[in-house]
């Protein structure tokens, strides 16, 4: 488990912070720069992989450089140790084994030969379901202490009172997402076996990484605080075939489907193809279409519910038309080598 480091800690101890690293940073640092390409999509990927693995996060990395501009390495480094934490030994260890393709560190293939050991939490009727359907619902993804857990620092990050719905409208330019990557409550909750369980089930491989992901708070829509999304889209290349792919969205409070509930188009990771290939703008304009007019479906669920969708669907929020916040935490797992597409579309 990391855990956030004093400066003289960090001082100490930034060395274990694995090379990988600054090669990302040095990457992305030409490229804002003007001195290099922008990364292929392979090479981003890569590099995504590195900063998920190493609980930093994607926005995190993005927006450290939005503030500190021409910032040093030596400077992200001490960011990193004192916002994310250190990685721990064996993470290292794994992620150089991963990037040079070697043999997994004994303590990782002790720790993924134990989820293989588990006894299914995603049930035969389960699996068919998402091949129909191309979701599932993890029930009891998460103890309902962790889920509360997340719940209680999301409203203590905003500054919210549950009792006080005058409260639940602070400024916020990320809309319904909520800037918070870092915490043990989260980091409890992408380390479940139970989840790493139904993502090994369907990505058919125990050896998974999992997002270092923010949370979102849904609020109850109001006339001056209308719902500013998002709506359905799609976060993936619609360059066909859309190779295998996963996205999840666990809920920390009870929510009913006009919550402002996660919501999908069901089933249309079978039918994107030819849906792409009657549009009359051709593919590049699928973006543009209005996507409720395929069906989408809001989705209730329980405290603890991990909903787990495969990325071909369109899928976004909706308005919330009840009287509580929808409460929520994203994550998904995924193999370092996943599929996928060079060309965006």
């Amino acid at each position: 488990m990391r855990e956030p480091q004093t400066m003289a800690r960090v001082q100490d101890q930034c060395g274990a912070l694995p090379p990988c690293l600054e090669e990302v940073w040095s990457r992305f640092a030409m490229v804002r720069e003007g001195r290099s390409a922008p990364l292929s999509a392979r090479q981003g990927r890569r590099d995504h992989w590195v900063l998920h693995a190493l609980g930093i996060g994607l926005e995190p990395f993005y927006a450290w450089f939005g503030r500190e501009g021409g910032g040093t390495y030596a400077a992200f480094e001490r960011w990193v140790a004192e916002r994310a934490g250190l990685p721990s030994a064996d993470t290292v260890a794994r992620l150089d084994a991963a990037m040079n393709e070697g043999p997994l560190p004994p303590a990782t293939r002790d720790a993924l030969a134990a989820v293989d050991r588990m006894e299914p939490v995603l049930s035969a009727r389960d699996l068919a379901f998402w091949e129909e359907h191309g979701y599932v619902v993890l029930h009891d993804a998460v103890p309902a202490e962790d889920a509360a857990a997340v719940a209680a620092e999301i409203w203590r990050v905003l500054g919210a009172d549950p009792g006080d719905p005058a409260t639940w409208y602070p400024p916020n330019e990320h809309g319904i997402m909520v800037q918070l990557f870092h915490h043990a409550a989260l980091e409890r909750n992408r380390r479940s076996r139970r989840i790493h369980k139904a993502f090994a089930q369907l990505w058919g491989t125990a050896d998974l990484w999992s997002t270092t992901d923010r949370v979102g708070f849904n609020a109850p829509e109001t006339a001056t605080h209308p719902f500013r999304g998002p709506h359905l889209h799609w976060d993936v290349s619609l360059q066909t075939p859309v190779p295998m792919g996963t996205q999840g969205i666990l809920y920390l409070t009870d929510t009913q489907a006009e919550q402002g509930a996660f919501t999908l188009v069901p089933g249309f990771h079978r039918r994107l193809e030819s849906w792409l290939a009657g549009l009359p703008g051709g593919p590049s304009s699928a973006r543009q279409q209005d996507l409720t007019l395929l069906g989408a479906t809001p989705l209730a669920g329980r405290a603890g519910d991990l909903i787990i969708w495969h990325h071909a669907l369109p899928h976004g929020s909706r308005p919330n038309r009840a009287d509580r916040p929808r409460l929520v935490q994203y994550l998904n797992m995924f193999p370092a080598h996943a599929p996928l597409q060079e060309n965006w579309i």
